[in-house]
């Protein structure tokens, strides 16, 4: 059931949203070669305790896994596609792109955002790589109407990826969200016909985050059960927004 949310269940969910956005802010200026990707994770959540909120993703379990993820960031380096972990051994070099993706439930509504930063110069190849994926996300986000369906978002960014020579994830996928971190419904980067295709309507909030791959679309688990990396060791890159439907358009909770 997909759960809509009236307008003081929205503002509250901009309170998440923003503090998302602010965290993400403050870490990508961190980025730059010799830090790890442990700094930014202390710097997360000093910020998250300070502001009173819980962190989305610490203690977060799936059947997959079996174990609860233990930091605040996803912080994905390189082919790493999501949910990299945070180590003290993993310092940034110069060429690296690094995703973090972050969530924080604050007055029991949650906020979801990411974005992969790169770490000085990066090659041509790569920096359209996240061109693409930032392009695919905010082709997506206007496509977040009521009267459309979720495969014109879903449509929109296959269609920008592929045509441009990336190609999606189709392993991992967006999703609803509110009062808990997943909810209805699942928003996959492609038009996969086997999944329901619901109209939008005023209320739904939407986590949009296009995952896309430099070369071949598969990937593969880590043996530590969480980091997902590309089959091919090729880069990969994500971005996110956590996006309201409303009769005004969409409405990006996680950025002012």
């Amino acid at each position: 059931m997909i759960v809509r949310k009236n307008m003081a269940e929205l503002e509250k969910m901009r309170a998440s949203g923003l503090l998302v956005w602010k965290i993400l802010d403050t870490l990508k200026k961190m980025v730059s070669e010799g830090v790890t990707t442990y700094d930014l994770e202390v710097t997360a959540e000093k910020m998250m305790a300070e502001a009173g909120a819980r962190p989305a993703f610490k203690g977060y379990s799936t059947p997959a896994a079996g174990t609860k993820f233990p930091f605040v960031l996803c912080t994905s380096v390189n082919e790493e596609i999501v949910h990299g972990m945070p180590s003290q051994k993993r310092v940034l070099r110069k060429g690296d792109i690094v995703s973090i993706d972050t969530g924080v439930q604050l007055n029991g509504y949650y906020g979801d955002s990411a974005v992969t930063v790169p770490v000085g110069e990066i090659s041509e190849e790569t920096q359209k790589l996240l061109d693409v994926t930032r392009e695919s996300l905010e082709l997506a986000i206007d496509k977040a109407r009521p009267g459309n369906r979720l495969f014109d978002i879903c449509g929109t960014v296959e269609r920008h990826v592929t045509s441009n020579g990336f190609t999606v994830v189709r392993e991992f996928v967006g999703h609803g969200i509110g009062t808990k971190m997943h909810e209805e419904p699942q928003i996959p980067n492609y038009v996969d016909r086997r999944s329901e295709n619901p109209r939008l309507k005023e209320g739904m909030v939407l986590a949009i985050e296009p995952m896309v791959n430099a070369g071949k679309p598969g990937s593969r688990v880590k043996p530590d059960k969480w980091t997902a990396v590309t089959e091919d060791g090729r880069y990969s890159a994500h971005f996110e927004h956590t996006v309201a439907v409303t009769a005004n358009g969409p409405w990006v909770l996680t950025r002012p």
